[in-house]
């Protein structure tokens, strides 16, 4: 039993998730690849630096490597090691071990945080699945071969060692990326029943490094996209953000539809897209996060889903209000509705969910011009998110562009000058009661009767 169980952590066969035999590592000098040690992080140098010090193997890996090839700045960093994740954990004082389905060790490095994993061997028929086939353990530990084996694509089963500056291609990867193509490693139709997150990764990477998806990369896609439905809602919110904020949301929906991919891949884009103004307002939204992303500018959730779902929230609004339901109170029964729907397929935390309906209970504000409310809204801790929300209304033709040009100039004026843009209220005049004023003595003079008299009939009528 002790003789199996060291048999399946630490296997010695090197089995590609097709069945074919894996080949030796191609060495990329640095002549090639050109990764100067320089350009990667100062954290992910150390880790990997103290990892063979203490004579386990440690390479930078995965998108890091990938990205520095395409000349693209990575926004983190991975490390596969040899070590186990309890080695790793005893070798840094700042980490811990996280993860059950895939553990992993999160060291931190200064304001870095790295992550740490063991090297892992491919899956095989004692592998735990459901009946689908997607994974669902995979903390069998194995050689850096199996490791490269068991990676989605080509382009992600690379590994750079700061220390020789050479880059370990067990898979071609340099080479698909320099030609422009995404692969797959083994079957294509088998590693998207072992997680079906990898068809939303293939597009999200293409879009970003402009790569064309091999056609059998490409080919099961339609017909496996149902397979997203077995997907934890948690996972796939975590794909839609790193989609959406990836730089090139734009692109990935384009590609998306061009081949029909965003029924059931994306659920939230599934009847957005296809109402008459909800296309070209999500578009506006998309480029926008674009642009904000590659100006390095800081983004929200919470703002992107307001947008999103929007149209939605629009749509039910109206059909409440035409049903005769007060107007406040039928945006927010349409916001809770449409968040609710949402939720069954995407886990939109709390605190996001209460940003967006933040951004929308405002929108219906703007339209009050006149009095103290312009004034009050402009304090309201929300308000730069709900006007850049307003301008992107009125940019898609929703509502009149002239009453987002009035808010810039009104939150832009001193104090006299938006005094002096209020509009006139033309809204009803309340009725103030009129006070009688007795006599200190409690009794009504003579004279007063028939004043007070009358006064009373007046407050009763």
């Amino acid at each position: 039993m002790i003789r199996k169980l060291f048999h399946r952590v630490f296997r010695r066969g090197s089995v590609l998730p097709s069945g074919q035999s894996v080949k030796n590592a191609a060495l990329i000098p640095l002549a090639r690849h050109g990764i100067h040690r320089e350009s990667v992080s100062p954290g992910a140098r150390r880790t990997c630096e103290a990892l063979q010090k203490a004579s386990y193997t440690a390479y930078v890996v995965g998108g890091a490597v990938r990205d520095l090839i395409a000349g693209i700045v990575p926004k983190d960093y991975d490390i596969a090691t040899s070590a186990t994740p309890e080695q790793v954990r005893s070798l840094f004082r700042r980490s811990r071990i996280i993860g059950r389905r895939f553990q992993i060790v999160h060291v931190m490095q200064g304001s870095e945080t790295l992550e740490v994993s063991t090297f892992r061997a491919a899956h095989d028929a004692d592998t735990a699945k459901d009946e689908h086939g997607r994974v669902l353990r995979d903390n069998v530990f194995g050689t850096m071969a199996e490791d490269a084996a068991r990676r989605d694509f080509t382009v992600n089963a690379l590994y750079y060692d700061p220390t020789t500056q050479i880059v370990h291609d067990y898979h071609h990867g340099v080479a698909d990326l320099k030609q422009k193509t995404l692969r797959m490693i083994g079957e294509p139709t088998v590693r998207y029943r072992e997680d079906p997150v990898r068809m939303l990764r293939a597009v999200r990477l293409s879009a970003k490094l402009g790569l064309t998806l091999d056609p059998a990369v490409r080919a099961p896609i339609r017909e496996m996209a149902g397979l997203m439905e077995n997907v934890p809602v948690a996972r796939v919110f975590d794909e839609m953000l790193k989609l959406l904020f990836s730089g090139h949301a734009v692109e990935c929906v384009k590609r998306l539809r061009d081949d029909g991919l965003h029924h059931g891949l994306l659920p939230l884009l599934d009847v957005i897209l296809e109402q008459p103004m909800g296309e070209k307002f999500v578009l506006l939204a998309l480029a926008s996060t674009d642009a904000r992303v590659k100006a390095g500018k800081s983004l929200s959730p919470g703002y992107l889903f307001a947008t999103l779902l929007w149209h939605e929230v629009l749509a039910n609004w109206e059909n409440r209000k035409a049903r005769r339901e007060l107007p406040t109170p039928a945006l927010y029964e349409a916001m809770d509705e449409v968040l609710d729907q949402q939720g069954e397929k995407l886990a939109i935390t709390r605190r996001i969910a209460g940003d967006i309906k933040e951004i929308w209970a405002l929108q219906p504000r703007f339209d009050k011009r006149a009095g103290k409310s312009p004034h009050r809204l402009l304090e309201q801790p929300r308000f730069r998110a709900a006007y850049d929300f307003l301008a992107l209304r009125a940019e898609s033709g929703e509502i009149d562009q002239e009453l987002a040009d009035w808010w810039h100039e009104f939150q832009m004026a001193d104090l006299a000058e938006r005094e002096a843009m209020l509009l006139p209220d033309s809204g009803p005049k309340k009725r103030r009661r009129r006070r009688v004023k007795k006599p200190a003595d409690g009794l009504a003079n003579v004279n007063d009767a028939p004043d007070a008299a009358e006064s009373r009939a007046s407050d009763e009528v």
